[in-house]
């Protein structure tokens, strides 16, 4: 290499520029910049649903050059009616957030789910007490069933595992129909710990399976505080965890179907619970 070489090749080369920023002070974004977002609800028709059931949302995300159209246009209005931000966006920065190429042009951002203390929980409950324990129940939208069910049948509350369980995403807010704002959610590491304090704190433990020591019309537990354990539709109850409940309670059914939806079973039998606790006081 020749003395300079460097220097002149680097002076010859040409000089890389940087966007200008677009009318508004808005900057096109970087699609590596983006990842899949978790909390994001996408889709016209789901954003405009969620923000009509004032679920708590960060931002308001709307792809560049996307077309307005009513349900475009009402998303807007009630984003800025809630005092939410709201920023175009690539649309590559959209399909990165969502996960999605399919998001319509527009994205809702959640708001990180406020989890109960499930001290708290036992602590606020009434008495008896009602609680949901899942076990397993990956799908966000069985989830959000599962609360809006909790909500409407009077449960104190609904637990969920940290791991191998759905959380409180925007999809189960979705599906909840806004319940997750009325009914405390707990959150725990381990769901069998939230077993062991619940029976500390007087609690029956019912674990709910097709095969189970009690079938639903002669549940003998109405009356006590119990902590209802809903295991996935495939798996059922991991066997730690079946282990530790003080009964196992099965749903008859008249048909050949092997097992009922995770949300529609614990729907059942918190009605059934909810009308035997009215007929009682």
């Amino acid at each position: 290499m020749r003395p300079g070489r460097k220097r002149r090749e680097a002076e010859a080369a040409p000089k890389r520029t940087t966007s200008a920023p677009r009318a508004g002070g808005r900057k096109p974004e970087s699609r590596l910049e983006t990842r899949a977002n978790s909390d994001a609800v996408a889709g016209r028709n789901s954003v405009v649903e969620a923000l009509r059931a004032k679920i708590p949302a960060k931002e308001l995300l709307i792809a560049e050059r996307a077309e307005i159209d009513e349900r475009m246009t009402e998303a807007l209005r009630l984003a800025k009616n809630q005092d939410l931000g709201i920023k175009e966006v690539a649309r590559g920065v959209l399909d990165g957030v969502t996960g999605t190429t399919m998001h319509q042009g527009i994205a809702l951002i959640i708001k990180p789910f406020a989890y109960k203390d499930f001290g708290q929980l036992i602590a606020q409950a009434k008495k008896p007490g009602l609680l949901i324990g899942l076990d397993g129940v990956t799908d966000p939208h069985n989830l959000g069933a599962i609360v809006r069910s909790a909500a409407a049948f009077g449960a104190d509350g609904v637990v969920i595992p940290e791991r191998r369980n759905a959380a409180m995403t925007g999809s189960a807010w979705k599906s909840s129909a806004g319940a997750a704002a009325r009914l405390p959610i707990s959150q725990v590491t381990n769901l069998v710990r939230s077993i062991e304090d619940a029976k500390k704190a007087g609690y029956f433990v019912v674990g709910l399976d097709a095969e189970g020591q009690e079938s639903l019309p002669k549940f003998s537990l109405a009356s006590e505080s119990i902590y209802v354990i809903v295991g996935s539709e495939g798996k059922g109850l991991s066997r730690l965890t079946r282990e530790k409940c003080d009964l196992i309670l099965s749903i008859p059914m008249q048909s050949d179907v092997e097992s009922l939806n995770a949300s529609v079973a614990t729907a059942i039998v918190m009605y059934w619970v909810s009308e035997n606790r009215a007929k009682q006081s």
